[in-house]
């Protein structure tokens, strides 16, 4: 047994940390799945709702994942249940590509509410469907325009997907040396690290990786799209605006089309509808997943009509594409953000993050960065400091520890993103707790 019980508004902590009986699931686990879906921290979850995650002794934690930006309504929201509970008592659960009344009115709220510029939505199930599918309408786009070529600009250390199409996307080239070859239409540019570019040097550092691209290629006649994910997702770190900006001009007059990879940052999660929206510029597609079915499986592409109609009749379509569960959780996300006003609170509660961060980093002078914005931090430390990953995962375990859990990334970063409708008193709650252990560790 811990020495102490941990009892709070937000927390209770009564036994040792992992539980007991945890290890048991973890052995089977080892034994009977892929060792590819472990590496979380050691929590046998039992039960979610709203801010708090209970474990299989009945433990109670803040939660600083959102299961990894997925709860931005809140876990086991009560709006969402009582959705999937009336198409559940309907006796309907699936209908493959037929049309239902929920998709109909799923679709609408939908296009609405990633605004103006949207026009069509395409449905699929799961991150990586959707990247691929932009991958897929950007090159029928180029062929449509009868580009010679039909390049794709992605950028290093960004990541899209688990597939193939999204990991050749993706920056991080030991992922996707199973593929077994490098696509010769997708080219990655530098990215524009805080600690090498700001917002007065952002064009030109952008000019310069544009040069050195257009030695081997023409924008106009061999590059179709771009494929950005609107912050490098490992440390919630943004591009300078004015670089963002930069590249918006450079596409329209190449004819390029803008893919914005909104996954883990749409849905109110930064502050805003979409994450782009940071950016003061208008992409041609987003890509969404995570957030947009508050637990339940479910992604899209949003875009122009001329784009999203590229497509023939039939030749997008997936077996779970707007099925009727997955729409109403769908419907659910988006009347909770409006009646909740949960973009505002995001960012107001973001704002409350980023003073006591650097109120932890000033008063101790522990040398670390904050990146983020809205319900989506990371603090990134130096990765050659002397046992930092080491450092880190007792960091994280230690919250655990103390009745919080904090998204542990492998890297020399924390990430921490609680539901939207976290509590201001639990969110400084939490806060308490990273602080402690982070002066732990780093003191």
């Amino acid at each position: 047994m811990r020495k102490k019980i941990i009892k709070t508004k937000n927390r209770y902590i009564k036994t040792k940390i992992p539980a007991p009986g945890t290890a048991s699931i973890m052995r089977n686990l080892n034994k009977f799945e892929s060792r590819s879906m472990h590496g979380q921290l050691p929590i046998a979850w039992s039960k979610a709702k709203n801010f708090n995650i209970y474990d299989i002794k009945g433990n109670k934690f803040i939660d600083f994942t959102s299961t990894i930006f997925v709860a931005n309504i809140g876990h086991a929201n009560p709006k969402l249940i009582a959705n999937l509970k009336k198409t559940l008592n309907n006796n309907f659960v699936h209908s493959y590509a037929y049309i239902h009344k929920i998709r109909e009115t799923y679709i609408k709220k939908l296009v609405k509410f990633a605004g103006k510029n949207f026009e069509k939505a395409f449905l699929m199930s799961s991150g990586t469907e959707a990247t691929e599918a932009a991958l897929k309408l950007m090159r029928l786009y180029g062929q449509k325009r009868k580009k010679r070529r039909l390049g794709i600009i992605c950028f290093e250390g960004n990541w899209h997907g688990r597939t193939m199409g999204a990991q050749l996307m993706s920056g991080n080239s030991s992922q996707k040396k199973w593929i077994g070859f490098k696509d010769k239409d997708i080219h990655h540019l530098s990215f524009p690290y805080p600690w090498k570019v700001n917002e007065k040097n952002a064009e030109s550092y952008l000019e310069l990786s544009i040069k050195k691209l257009k030695k081997h290629l023409s924008l106009s006649k061999d590059i179709c799209g771009v494929m950005i994910e609107t912050f490098q997702g490992w440390g919630a770190i943004h591009y300078p605006k004015n670089y963002i900006k930069k590249l918006e001009k450079i596409c329209r007059l190449n004819n390029i089309l803008i893919s914005f990879d909104e996954i883990q940052t749409g849905f109110g999660r930064t502050g805003y509808n979409f994450g782009f929206k940071h950016y003061g510029v208008e992409p041609d597609l987003i890509c969404c997943a995570k957030g947009m079915g508050g637990g339940i499986p479910i992604s899209g592409v949003i875009g122009k009509k001329s784009i999203m109609d590229l497509p023939e009749i039939g030749s997008m379509s997936s077996t779970n594409s707007a099925n009727p569960l997955s729409c109403s959780a769908g419907i659910a996300v988006i009347e909770e953000i409006k009646k909740k006003n949960l973009i505002y609170q995001s960012k107001k509660k973001g704002e409350i993050i980023r003073k006591y961060l650097q109120l932890i980093k000033d008063k101790n002078k522990i040398d670390f960065e904050i990146y983020g914005s809205g319900l989506y931090f990371a603090i990134v430390f130096d990765p050659l400091a002397k046992g930092i990953l080491k450092k880190l995962k007792m960091l994280a375990l230690n919250c655990m520890k103390d009745g919080l859990l904090v998204v542990y990334t492998g890297r020399e970063s924390v990430k921490i993103g609680p539901p939207l409708t976290i509590t201001k008193d639990a969110l400084k709650e939490g806060l308490g707790v990273l602080k402690k252990n982070i002066e732990k560790i780093f003191l």
